[in-house]
């Protein structure tokens, strides 16, 4: 990661509210506030991570950003353009994945599904063969690519997902917990790629559950709760904030700052 003067991805000051039915039938109605104001900046080549519970506002955040959602207000600019309002300028040159199976095709093939998006994506009918060729072969797909995705385990299906993001050649890949459901050597494999994709110069958002995946993957991490955020730097930078609210002199692993900086602060 190397910052440059424009980042790629910038938030300031946004906030999304919702209303959100209670009661008998869902009559009433109650305002809930998914993002309160929160405020980072994420750079070309970095590996960015949003942490946080359940409803903390890590998925609304990306749809913001992936032009999926318009925000209450404050600004959300991906490569210098408004989230909402100046998507043409964006949509091009990001993808993203949310956790799951979704947005695959389960009864075509994987090749058939690639070639499916890359229609989506206005890749020229002349390009196509080549480019899938290059994904499978970098996601490790090449010798099941005609056989259907119901048939894939889902640490398949989620090296299928990769390569779908690839097919535009993106600047920006938005994961949202890519690593959800998977077992330990699928899990691994798909850091590997992530990994991969970045050292390429891409710049890469992502979400996750996994304090491991966060702390050996993350340049920087922004740690959210209940909309708002808690806390934003390196993991060793983390760790020192932690250290010193804990006046702990021990190691700590990530997952004890984010259990401090969480649950901690607020006991």
């Amino acid at each position: 990661m190397s910052k440059q003067t424009i980042p790629s991805i910038s938030v300031k000051a946004l906030k999304r509210t919702y209303k959100t039915g209670i009661g008998v039938l869902n009559q009433e109605k109650k305002m809930v506030e998914a993002l309160k104001g929160i405020s980072f900046d994420v750079y070309p080549g970095e590996i960015f991570g949003l942490l946080g519970p359940n409803g903390a506002g890590k998925t609304t955040t990306i749809k913001i950003l992936t032009t999926l959602l318009a925000p209450t207000s404050g600004e959300a600019k991906v490569f210098g353009f408004d989230a909402f309002g100046e998507e043409k300028h964006i949509r091009p040159r990001i993808n993203f994945i949310f956790g799951g199976e979704r947005s695959l095709y389960w009864r075509l093939s994987g090749e058939d599904n690639l070639k499916y998006f890359a229609d989506i994506y206005k890749i020229p009918r002349s390009k196509q063969p080549a480019l899938i060729d290059r994904l499978f072969e970098e996601v490790g797909l090449t010798d099941v690519r005609r056989q259907k995705v119901e048939t894939y385990s889902k640490g398949i299906k989620q090296r299928l997902q990769i390569a779908r993001a690839l097919l535009n050649e993106p600047e920006i890949i938005f994961l949202d917990e890519p690593s959800l459901g998977l077992d330990p050597v699928a899990a691994r494999s798909l850091k590997k790629m992530i990994r991969q994709i970045a050292d390429q110069g891409k710049t890469v958002l992502l979400t996750t559950h996994y304090m491991q995946e966060a702390e050996e993957l993350c340049d920087r991490i922004a740690i959210i709760n209940g909309g708002e955020l808690v806390a934003l730097d390196t993991v060793d930078g983390l760790r020192s904030l932690a250290r010193k609210e804990l006046m702990h002199e021990n190691a700590l692993s990530l997952e004890d700052i984010y259990v401090h900086l969480i649950e901690g602060r607020t006991a």
